[in-house]
């Protein structure tokens, strides 16, 4: 049995999604939801699930990550998942968990990739730049923003009117779509 951490900041509704799909799956289970903001919707959604949670201060991300990396050995946290995570992971950790840490980015990588590009600020350049497609891109995290071995990306057409709105939606709905499935993909095979 595999335990994953989820890193995330805001509403968690990929981190409920990933909750839910790993309940019963006998592989592999949500053991932790770490979070640098105490305001967050996946707090709740966490508790509601019975995860523990550990809420880290953002100097934790700004710092060697030392103890962090500690807590989650502590734990025998196996793989770490971002699932909107507003963060740069600290390099500590990266080498802690080398090839075990997976990010989700709502863009098709590596355009609209590096500090900065998470949410809406994606969906505005991709409209700007008159792009026909977007979509996520499913991929392992290294010292750089966004340049981790990509392990999956799912495409979707865009219209000339699109709307950020529209966009966020069509994204929306690719992540909930795949983002389980290639996790437990790549579980697999570690």
């Amino acid at each position: 049995m595999k335990n994953l951490a989820i890193f995330a900041s805001g509403t968690g509704s990929n981190a409920e999604r990933l909750m839910s799909y790993f309940r019963d799956s006998g592989y592999a289970v949500v053991k932790l939801v770490v979070c640098n903001n105490p305001s967050a919707g996946v707090l709740e959604i966490a508790r509601r699930n019975g995860v523990e949670v550990l809420l880290q201060d953002n100097s934790i991300f700004s710092g060697d990550g030392a103890s962090l990396v500690d807590e989650l050995k502590h734990r025998n946290i196996d793989l770490i998942v971002l699932a909107g995570f507003l963060r740069k992971i600290p390099v500590s950790l990266i080498h802690s968990f080398s090839d075990r840490i997976i990010n989700i980015h709502p863009a098709l990588l590596p355009k609209f990739g590096g500090k900065g590009m998470f949410g809406d600020n994606v969906h505005q350049a991709v409209l700007a730049a008159h792009e026909k497609e977007t979509g996520i891109t499913i991929h392992l995290v290294n010292e750089e923003y966004d340049k981790g071995r990509i392990l999956f990306q799912g495409k979707c057409m865009l219209h000339e009117n699109d709307t950020v709105a529209d966009v966020r939606a069509k994204v929306h709905e690719l992540e909930h779509r795949f983002f389980p499935e290639e996790v437990e993909r790549y579980i697999k095979g570690i």
